[in-house]
């Protein structure tokens, strides 16, 4: 790939690409623009997301249309009750010489997305989560690491709840984002029914490849905040803490646990990518707002009060904003 003269020259090239991703992205996925870019803004920063929404709302579709734009390798696991630790990260097996060989499971790809991850008991769930935190898995005592860029998205459907094991919350603090999908909108429905129901396949263009998107993530990191942008962001964490010294009344009514340092982190980074998508070379207060409520939504836990009053975690952050 091409090597930038310096920042600036990278940071128009990535809003560039954004917006042919974008474009490419949308002949297949229709009236989804802000959850596409949520979850690009997610790869650019080395983060994960967890998408939730009602079964038909092509979830699956978007990651893997998003995949082939940017040109990786994609694997889908479907969680199932059953679902082994070891039908993710691979195993070990003999060989016809009687050696031990180890088998690389779907985790050694490039993009995985998660389907019904709160399908699967907690050990396998915890399995997915380590490869995750630390772009390695570890089996019988030998350590693979996973190529980069690595990106895990995740599924959740909101409805249907039986037969599930809800994420712990310190294993929902690993996602970046927790992206909620809405139905679309009358004239977005029309569109998919017509394009979904004819003999046309669209085929989707590699606008970049994977040295490239860690040229980006890097560039991302590299964005300098204004030190009133960082005030902000550690401000707005501390507020939904409660009883503690930075304490928002909607905390200490409604909220039994606040953000921890993970959120702050996030919103930095988040605040970062949108300013580069935005063509600006640093973020601002208006750039921190927009990645907030997906940043916040998974990290705070509403106390018996705000559930009796039908206040929902939006509601509260929205508040807080």
């Amino acid at each position: 790939m091409e090597k930038f003269k310096s920042d600036v020259d990278a940071a128009n090239a990535m809003f560039e690409a954004n917006k042919r991703l974008s474009a490419e992205i949308s002949k297949v996925i229709i009236g989804q623009n802000e959850v596409v870019k949520l979850v690009l803004t997610a790869i650019f920063c080395q983060g994960h997301s967890l998408l939730v929404g009602v079964p038909g709302l092509a979830k699956t579709l978007l990651i893997h249309t998003i995949a082939s734009a940017l040109n990786l390798d994609f694997k889908r696991i479907q969680f199932t009750p059953d679902l082994m630790p070891s039908d993710i990260l691979g195993s070990e097996t003999l060989d016809t010489n009687r050696n031990f060989k180890f088998i690389k499971g779907p985790i050694f790809a490039n993009i995985i997305l998660a389907d019904e991850i709160n399908r699967t008991p907690p050990k396998t769930q915890a399995a997915l989560l380590e490869a995750m935190q630390e772009y390695s898995v570890t089996i019988a005592g030998q350590m693979y690491k996973l190529e980069k860029p690595f990106f895990v998205l995740a599924t959740q459907n909101p409805i249907e709840q039986e037969g599930t094991y809800p994420l712990p919350e310190a294993q929902l603090d690993r996602f970046m984002f927790n992206i909620w999908l809405d139905y679309p909108s009358y004239e977005s429905e029309i569109s998919i029914a017509k394009s979904t129901t004819s003999n046309i396949t669209t085929s989707v263009n590699a606008i970049l490849t994977g040295e490239e998107i860690k040229v980006y993530q890097e560039l991302v990191r590299k964005v300098p905040v204004p030190d009133n942008v960082v005030e902000y962001i550690v401000k707005l964490v501390h507020k939904t803490r409660p009883n503690t010294a930075m304490a928002s009344n909607e905390a200490n009514s409604y909220l039994e646990w606040g953000a921890g340092p993970r959120a702050s982190q996030y919103l930095m980074l988040g605040a970062k990518c949108n300013a580069l998508l935005n063509a600006k070379y640093s973020p601002d207060i208006e750039d921190v707002r927009v990645v907030a409520l997906p940043i916040l939504r998974h990290r705070i836990v509403r106390n018996f009060k705000a559930e009796a009053e039908g206040i929902t975690v939006d509601d509260i952050i929205k508040k807080l904003l």
